[in-house]
């Protein structure tokens, strides 16, 4: 058994810098198969850098505080407090605060992620395309994010 008080855990902040608060709790508690990450999101902080799927885990946000807002591949999607929502790998969505409060929320991964980069994917906007398009996504040495074109293999680099 192990136990953990959430403030206890330190703060891990994404390395695009789209959040001030994520605490990683499965990392604190050592899971193994399920991913659990707190977040509390000021106005325009994001739960990650974009548009995003993961074709290798489902994901699921309980949102305990505020009002969350997702963008999805079918629209715009708000989860109230107390509301949950839940993407299945290949959904593409960004989750994000578009209100002037905060934000405190839960994501959850099954199974939990390896961060196995080839099994990721970002929809960004390719200039060589030039319209909105699956990227694959590394970690760079210096911990930024070098994105390819799925379609060109264009490649850039954030953060």
């Amino acid at each position: 058994m192990e136990k953990v008080a959430i403030d206890d855990v330190d703060i891990e902040v994404n390395p695009m810098e789209v959040h001030s608060v994520r605490r990683p709790i499965s990392d604190a508690l050592g899971f193994t198969d399920f991913a659990m990450n707190y977040f509390e999101l000021e106005p325009d902080e994001s739960f990650s850098g974009g548009m995003h799927t993961h074709y290798d885990q489902e994901e699921v946000f309980y949102v305990q505080e505020g009002t969350a807002t997702f963008d999805t591949e079918e629209g715009e999607v708000v989860v109230d407090e107390g509301e949950v929502i839940r993407f299945e790998p290949g959904d593409f969505q960004t989750g994000y605060n578009d209100t002037d409060d905060r934000v405190v929320g839960f994501a959850f991964g099954a199974p939990k992620s390896q961060h196995d980069w080839e099994e990721l994917e970002s929809l960004v906007y390719c200039q060589e395309c030039e319209e909105e398009i699956g990227h694959g996504l590394e970690l760079t040495d210096e911990g930024a994010f070098r994105l390819t074109c799925t379609e060109c293999e264009n490649t850039f680099t954030l953060g």
